[in-house]
């Protein structure tokens, strides 16, 4: 990082030697001043002078927004110093962040304590996982033509979690009674929507949701047990190829019923596994892009009608939030 300001600086003074881009780690693209970097070209150049960013980009672009003077920061980046001086303060905000919360986003599998609950409706018997402690940060709001979800890092982690042990567990249900949670501290699209629960099955189970109240009602305490759930970096390939995808005659589909304030999911395990990755990626990435983009902190992705993974089902939207309602 020195060696990256003691070029910044030889570059304003006009003290540093023309060369090829190969042997002169440039900071302003052609030598420009006030010409904005490209994602691509700063990694580039922070290669050069052996900046090696240890995670991402954006923790590169962070450290050396917490290092390098604002003034200096603003002419190479292109922007207003006030500007800078903002991005300064968000990354070192995110500094502190990621110091916090260290162990929950190492990227490690983590055990999470879960209740099993195994109830008898008449002839059936059925086997329902919940997470042992309430998913506090977790909001799933119906918007009647699609569905948003709120979750913050740690609620990200574990519903990945409990949506790949709902693909892994064709003969149980996964429950997550979240829609008594307090809603983010950010304004809600649609007036008058309701919260929702959550709950993950496979379509062999052939449950009809019009039992859910009573299953429900016969829950209790369950049966205390722990389940090591992946790390928030872990890797999610394709499960589904792209042109089987979209077969007509694809059976690997989320199918949606609301009853009694519950969304029920069903679907495959193919389909469970292929869309672990939203959640993944909303943990993952989300602490980290918030606190750098001030002026727009949306991060978010899309269970979408044109991924070829929703039958008769409505697109859900989850994004992250690190602000929430006491």
């Amino acid at each position: 990082m020195a060696s990256l300001v003691r070029d910044l600086v030889a570059t304003r003074h006009g003290k540093a030697e023309i060369g090829t881009p190969d042997d002169v780690p440039w900071l302003f693209p052609g030598g420009h001043p006030g010409r904005p970097l490209t994602d691509g070209q700063i990694g580039k150049r922070l290669h050069l002078i052996e900046v090696q960013p240890k995670q991402d980009r954006s923790t590169a672009l962070c450290t050396l927004a917490t290092e390098v003077p604002a003034a200096i920061l603003a002419r190479m980046l292109g922007v207003h110093i006030k500007v800078a001086v903002q991005w300064q303060q968000a990354s070192r905000g995110l500094g502190r962040l990621r110091r916090r919360r260290q162990p929950s986003h190492s990227g490690e599998p983590m055990k999470v304590p879960i209740t099993i609950h195994q109830v008898r409706l008449g002839s059936r018997e059925f086997k329902v996982i919940r997470p042992a402690h309430p998913l506090a940060h977790a909001v799933l709001v119906d918007h009647d033509r699609h569905l948003d979800c709120y979750l913050d890092q740690d609620a990200a982690r574990q519903i990945g979690g409990l949506w790949e042990l709902a693909a892994s567990s064709p003969r149980a249900m996964v429950h997550l009674p979240i829609r008594g949670n307090p809603a983010p501290c950010r304004e809600l699209p649609g007036d008058g929507a309701r919260q929702l629960d959550l709950v993950l099955l496979h379509h062999s189970l052939q449950f009809a949701p019009s039992r859910w109240k009573e299953l429900r009602r016969r829950l209790g305490p369950g049966r205390p047990q722990s389940v090591t759930l992946p790390g928030a970096s872990r890797p999610n390939g394709a499960v589904i190829g792209p042109e089987a995808r979209h077969y007509r005659e694809n059976r690997d589909l989320f199918h949606q019923h609301l009853h009694a304030e519950t969304l029920f999911m069903t679907g495959s395990t193919k389909v469970f596994r292929e869309t672990v990755r939203h959640f993944l990626d909303v943990a993952h990435k989300g602490p980290g892009y918030v606190p750098v983009h001030p002026s727009y902190p949306h991060f978010c992705t899309e269970l979408h009608s044109n991924a070829g993974i929703l039958g008769n089902a409505r697109e859900i939207h989850i994004e992250y939030c690190d602000q929430w309602d006491s």
